[in-house]
């Protein structure tokens, strides 16, 4: 039972919140109750030193639920299905395929409502499978908690599992034991916590079981509370559990990652593309069915032709272009150490112009190691080190990361043999001295005290200090400098430990009275230090136009060295307690001039990410810890790494096989690519498709019958889609991977409004040729078609076909061959060239279009062969809308415009 004023201010917690979860976040109880003393925290939750009866927690059970940070049932095939059909352009492909399957006439019509419906399916298919197999994040996490705990009940102490846990009960922790809910620490003896999996912090944490009195700290940062998710690195507790389940800060990131993917910048694109052809539709269509109408008198004929500029227009091939351009990525990248996990995220890859990564592991060596050993003036000192060896070797029960960072440093076993000395006693570390102390008898067989512990601590027992083998009294006036020396390592992002030691006279045992009136020999300094190839890596995709910010969990004089050492701007960071109490609209201003993130919680980082996100960057992050997860699903592309914890990896888009910058340099060049390809396509079939369009809006007004037939149209439209298909395999220039392209709609319209009038141009003038020079108002009928239609049908019908026919090949022979001009910004054929089958398919596709009025199928597709003079026509036509074309490109290349 928890207290009533408390329920009172508390929302009712029966049940995990409902809706979309924004990931971790902070337990009010829980930073209340660190803040009162071990009795009233206990008081608080009607708990005592004995624990909970047994009665107490079967209700707390029923209210509370179980110890499980995710309860969440997975979506059903159903709902997945459902998701990937509600895209726009599969439901207007899916419309157009029913449509126009139910009105057809010809067995062409059949083919046509076929082949949209085959690209639906596949790109619903694609994205169905993909659903299926992700989100596995809360799985993970609940095998991750699968263990037991040991909790005080009823006055005696039990092993229970995890799920059974409430708050109230008492839990005793002890060395190498999982912290299993949120915390508050009643009792403590030297305990040091692992939080790198929250934090992101390398070093061990101390937590007390005093009240926390600071009041600017984040929640990771109270000194005496524990979180679900870290361990015990050394010493003992006993603690009382203030959170279980889905309300500790690892369950509020579990629901976080349960929650549906944000919808990323190529998600947006697609999207925005989708309805921006949508619009044209709407507004072309029902034109062109009026005007025919209206014109041709024969309102069924021109709703079938509506409908075939209706699928004229539709991009149909987006879906199969996209899915063969990303499944040719990512085995590419793979091939370059990057797994692709969500196929869509590869253009984002390619198109962030943010990259947000964790500090541990990325930019550093993810190893705490022994940087310096030096004297009081900062001068190394094998003497130092040698002392320091001693403390760590002789040390009894489990060495934390400092301790083994001395015994592994090789310098050590080169120079020292430590089997000249011998143990005599030992003076166990607690935290009111903050140190500890080995006795051993030297080679001399004198016995030493041999200290080390935090530098103030050590500094107070102190009377003298050693330089250069001389002894020296510690003055005021010196202590002083001492002091600053200190600082001054610390300032560089070290952690330093005093050294200090005295010769005693020999007796049995030592008592913490010993350490007194010591002499201070130096320090030692650790870090985790900067990777060689981290300055090389952020300076590399600094010229590929991505900006590099660190956000972290670690402290800012640790950072700020680090960020220092490979090239990072760190004039000004940014705490996580200054996130916290900013506005959105003063985050996105200070994230645009900010390089480096300290101190940041879970949700602070998720914060920093939205706001980079809403600043219209297109946003990657790059962790490998629990901490990082709700980071991760925020950004437009999470990157994870091999070896990272599996909720980070499930919350991952991507997952480099080795965590290095160079090698996600190598993938952002490659998701760059990618997305060159489905620019090309996006870029040559609306602009194509509006052109054609465009062209029979004026067309249908002055003919007194079709420019194009339905069969004509589908055709045309399916074999300039047949060409486009080695697209994905196609060379990509330098320049176009130079620097991040996001999707640019109003970039893709002044494409569109630009590049397809001109192809407009050269259908009116073939429109021209072929109803003045070939008199396609008034062409002699062959005597097959008098006898079918009689005279002047037959002379409509057959100056119909040959019309037709004329401007099917211009079209197609002109959309197709200007593939080669549209997908380079340079000159083509000349300063660029396209891959071998992309020629080879517009060569075929180009061959075929100039075959078909002569061949077998001319009858069935209602084409008449052309006169020879149309040839020699045609090639001028196509040479100057090469040349047109290419002017207008580089037209709007010069205005930045492309």
């Amino acid at each position: 039972m928890i207290a009533a004023e408390e329920k009172n201010n508390r929302p009712p917690q029966t049940a995990p919140a409902k809706g979309k979860p924004s990931g971790a976040r902070d337990s009010a109880r829980l930073i209340e109750t660190a803040r009162l003393d071990s009795p009233e925290a206990l008081k608080s939750l009607e708990s005592s030193l004995d624990g909970l009866s047994e009665s107490a927690v079967l209700e707390r059970q029923e209210k509370f639920g179980p110890n499980e940070v995710a309860t969440e049932k997975k979506q059903g095939w159903l709902t997945r299905l459902y998701h990937a059909v509600r895209n726009p352009l599969v439901i207007l492909l899916s419309a157009l395929s029913i449509i126009t399957y139910a009105t057809a006439a010809e067995a062409s019509d059949y083919a046509g409502a076929a082949l949209m419906a085959l690209m639906v399916v596949l790109g619903v298919g694609l994205r169905f499978i993909q659903e299926s197999k992700a989100d596995s994040a809360a799985a993970k996490l609940k095998a991750m908690i699968s263990v037991t705990a040991t909790v005080q009940r009823n006055g005696k102490l039990e092993e229970v599992p995890l799920r059974q846990l409430v708050p109230g009960d008492i839990v005793k922790l002890s060395a190498g034991d999982m912290i299993p809910g949120d915390l508050r620490v009643i009792s403590s003896k030297d305990l040091f916590l692992t939080q790198a999996t929250l934090t992101g912090e390398s070093m061990p944490v101390e937590k007390f079981d005093a009240r926390e009195t600071r009041s600017t700290v984040s929640p990771l940062e109270l000194s005496n509370t524990c979180f679900l998710g870290t361990s015990v690195e050394s010493g003992t507790a006993m603690a009382l559990v203030v959170e279980t389940g889905p309300r500790t800060y690892l369950g509020g990131m579990a629901k976080g990652m349960t929650g549906q993917q944000v919808q990323t910048s190529f998600d947006k694109g697609v999207h925005r593309f989708t309805w921006l052809m949508i619009q044209f539709m709407m507004v072309m269509v029902p034109f062109v069915f009026l005007v025919n109408g209206l014109t041709k008198h024969d309102w069924g004929k021109a709703f079938t032709f509506a409908l075939a500029i209706a699928v004229g227009l539709t991009p149909e091939m987006l879906p199969m272009i996209v899915s063969v351009c990303l499944s040719k990525g990512a085995l590419a990248m793979s091939r370059k150490k990057v797994i692709v996990k969500r196929l869509n995220s590869i253009q984002n890859f390619g198109a962030m112009d943010v990259l947000c990564t964790d500090k541990t592991g990325t930019l550093t060596m993810d190893r705490v190691i022994l940087e310096k050993y030096c004297d009081v003036f900062q001068k190394e000192s094998d003497f130092v080190l040698a002392d320091a060896y001693l403390i760590s070797h002789f040390q009894t029960g489990l060495k934390n990361v400092l301790d083994r960072a001395i015994l592994t440093h090789h310098e050590t076993h080169q120079t020292f043999s430590v089997d000249n000395y011998r143990k005599v006693d030992e003076i166990p570390f607690d935290f009111s001295r903050k140190m500890m102390s080995v006795v051993v008898e030297n080679p001399d067989k004198q016995n030493q005290i041999l200290t080390k512990g935090a530098p103030e601590a050590v500094f107070s027992r102190c009377t003298h200090f050693e330089s250069d083998g001389e002894i020296f009294p510690m003055e005021p006036i010196l202590a002083g400098n001492l002091i600053e020396q200190y600082h001054d390592l610390s300032a560089d992002g070290f952690r330093v430990l005093a050294v200090a030691y005295k010769n005693l006279e020999p007796r049995p045992a030592y008592a913490k009275s010993d350490e007194c009136e010591l002499i201070l020999k130096g320090y030692v300094a650790f870090l985790d230090p900067p990777k060689d190839t981290a300055s090389k890596a952020i300076a590399a995709l600094r010229q590929h136009g991505i900006e590099v910010k660190v956000l972290t969990g670690d402290n800012e004089l640790v950072t700020k060295k680090v960020c220092r050492e490979v090239g990072l701007e760190t004039e000004r960071i940014l705490l996580g307690s200054e996130v916290e109490q900013m506005s959105p609209e003063q985050l996105g201003q200070a994230v645009e001039v900010t390089h480096v993130f300290a101190r940041l919680s879970p949700g602070h980082k998720q914060r920093v990410i939205e706001a980079l996100r809403r600043n219209k960057h297109v946003v990657g992050f790059m962790g490998d810890g629990i901490n990082d997860a709700p980071a991760l699903r925020a950004a437009d592309v999470g990157i994870s790494v091999d070896n990272a914890v599996d909720i980070a990896k499930e919350s991952a888009d991507m997952i480099l096989l080795e965590k290095n910058l160079m090698v996600l340099e190598e993938g952002v060049l490659e998701g760059r690519k990618v997305f060159a390809n489905i620019l090309k396509y996006v870029r040559m079939g609306a602009s194509s498709n509006f052109g054609n369009m465009f062209s029979v809006l004026g067309a249908s007004v002055f003919l007194p019958y079709y420019p194009m037939l339905p069969i004509q149209i589908l055709t045309n439209n399916l074999l300039y889609d047949f060409s486009q298909v080695p697209i994905p395999a196609d060379n990509v220039d330098a320049d176009q991977v130079a620097k991040p392209r996001p999707w640019n709609i109003g970039e893709i319209t002044r494409f569109i409004l630009f590049i397809g009038p001109v192809s407009s141009i050269f259908d009116y003038t073939t429109f021209a040729l072929m109803w003045f020079v070939f008199k396609c108002g008034n062409y002699a009928m062959s005597p097959e078609l008098v006898k079918r239609f009689g005279e002047e049908a037959a002379n409509h019908t057959h100056a119909a076909m040959l019309f037709q026919s004329g401007w099917f090949v211009e079209s197609l022979m002109t959309q197709t061959l200007i593939i080669h001009v549209i997908r380079t910004r340079k000159i083509p054929f000349i300063q660029s060239r396209a891959s071998l089958p992309l020629t080879m398919t517009t060569m075929i596709i180009m061959g075929l279009g100039m075959w078909l009025p002569f061949s077998p199928l001319a009858a069935y597709l209602n084409m008449a062969p052309l006169p020879p003079l149309y040839w020699p026509a045609l090639f001028g036509t196509l040479l100057c809308y090469m040349l047109l074309t290419q002017g207008v490109k580089t037209w709007l290349i010069r205005r930045r415009w492309l």
